[in-house]
């Protein structure tokens, strides 16, 4: 990694990078076939990034772009493979953070199927005029994608993507079982100002933005734009609203951290204590004991000590989840440091965050571990083996498939 230079990242401003493309704030994929739909966002992509001038395009855009992995064997009954699963990325990410679950499910017979949620992919100010109509648009879009190649679909997320996966399973009864990871059921009242920028930033752009940021990494957009809260908190009372009075009866396998510092995380208790299908599970990452909701099925939780001190992880965070240690960019040895807490009121600590890797720690950037010194913020999960272990077991208790009606995708 190269150290970045004090004068280059002294101050925020706004750059071309922070306004609309024109090319990506609604989903576009409509009656495509799948394969045409990589297609329609590879061209799409490739103009974005053509016209931002980026650095090593063609890996960008393979990080950023949705994709399909089949099974070996096609082992489905009244469709070509029995099981199916759509992977949805959270939000300012991009499909990279599912290229390992989506090995692993292919490893266990799943047809995978991974979009790119529209705004994503391409530049941040993508985000500033999105709506979260247009996210669940593309899900539903997969979903079909799913359901017409395999006799049992299933639906996984991270964040974002594990809401709107939610979302879909609420209106969809093909859905027959969820995957959800540091799911975002509920976010920070502040989101509901999100939206009041509008009064004033005709005048003060810059007012349109929760943070401004370099934009270093290749596969996550760093800046983040007041609508994407205001999108969010729309999402999740929509989903809320969906649910009330009801209480899951499919089998869902959620991994969370106590520690989160994006979303909420004791809402991922309350829902799990709600759902009522048996072999439902949650793994829980934590330093501490965590008090359980009153009638919280203790056999269904799997609760994991997340420090490490040998290794300097002080605990899990919402960004750590879904990524191994191996990962060749957020891992142990990864390109990419997560430092922007400290940009740009801390420069020398973003400096030093990003390029001392053996003297920072890493973790959630809590208050409590932020007060032990420079730390990065944790991006890969050093338990991610025991959590597909977990994985396996949920699977080898899911229910058998059974046939299905022929749906157009």
């Amino acid at each position: 990694m190269q150290p970045p230079s004090l004068p280059d990242i002294a101050a925020p401003h706004l750059a071309r990078r922070h306004q609309p493309s024109g090319l990506n704030t609604t989903f576009r994929g409509g009656d495509l076939s799948f394969a045409d739909y990589v297609m329609l966002t590879r061209d799409t992509l490739r103009e974005a990034h053509a016209r931002l001038g980026t650095t090593e395009p063609e890996k960008v855009i393979e990080g950023n772009m949705p994709f399909a992995l089949k099974p070996r064997v096609a082992d489905g009954t009244s469709k070509p493979y029995r099981r199916g699963i759509l992977l949805t990325h959270g939000l300012t990410d991009s499909p990279y953070f599912m290229r390992h679950l989506a090995n692993y499910f292919a490893g266990q017979g799943f047809l995978v199927l991974a979009i790119l949620l529209p705004g994503h992919g391409t530049q941040p100010g993508d985000l500033l005029d999105v709506e979260w109509r247009e996210w669940a648009k593309a899900v539903a879009y997969g979903t079909e994608c799913v359901a017409r190649e395999v006799d049992e679909v299933y639906l996984g997320g991270l964040s974002t993507g594990a809401t709107l996966s939610l979302y879909q399973s609420l209106k969809d009864t093909r859905v027959r079982g969820l995957f959800l990871f540091s799911p975002a059921l509920k976010i920070t009242s502040r989101a509901v100002y999100a939206k009041m920028h509008k009064l004033y930033s005709w005048f003060k752009p810059a007012a349109r933005w929760v943070t401004i940021q370099p934009d270093a990494d290749l596969y996550k957009y760093e800046s983040f734009p007041k609508n994407g809260a205001a999108q969010m908190r729309s999402l999740t009372h929509a989903v809320q609203a969906a649910n009330r009075g009801r209480a899951s009866s499919i089998p869902i396998f959620a991994v969370a951290s106590a520690d989160d510092a994006t979303v909420q995380a004791t809402a991922t208790l309350d829902f799990m204590a709600r759902t009522r299908h048996p072999a439902s599970k949650l793994v829980w990452y934590g330093t501490a004991t965590t008090a359980l909701p009153d009638g919280f099925p203790t056999h269904r939780l799997e609760q994991v000590n997340s420090a490490y001190p040998e290794q300097r992880i002080l605990s899990s965070a919402h960004t750590a989840i879904v990524l191994p240690a191996a990962d060749a960019h957020y891992g142990v040895h990864g390109d990419y440091a997560n430092c922007a807490h400290y940009y740009p009121d801390q420069i020398e600590k973003y400096i030093a965050c990003r390029t001392h890797p053996a003297q920072v720690s890493q973790g959630e950037i809590t208050p409590e571990n932020l007060q032990t010194g420079i730390m990065r913020r944790l991006m890969f999960n050093p338990s991610f083996a025991d959590m597909t272990n977990s994985m396996r077991k949920f699977m080898d208790n899911l229910p058998g498939a059974e046939q299905q009606k022929e749906e157009p995708c």
